[in-house]
């Protein structure tokens, strides 16, 4: 009965399509900022505190679960 649970679970999780726009918007803004970047020398450091904030949030949520 388990295995057919996560058969299931897994076949929801398949189809299941509503995050998909905000990780498409999140690359385009991840874009966005490599780019301002390069072009922009003095918001170097400002991009690069944000991602390493960012990837600190995920790797906590990340060991959480």
């Amino acid at each position: 009965m388990k295995k057919i649970n996560n058969l299931i679970w897994k076949l929801r999780l398949m189809k299941d399509t509503r995050g998909q726009d905000l990780i498409e918007y999140a690359l385009m803004v991840g874009f966005i900022a490599v780019a301002a970047g390069a072009v922009i020398p003095g918001v170097v450091t400002s991009i690069r505190s944000i991602f390493e904030r960012i990837s600190g949030v995920l790797v906590n949520s990340a060991n959480q679960q």
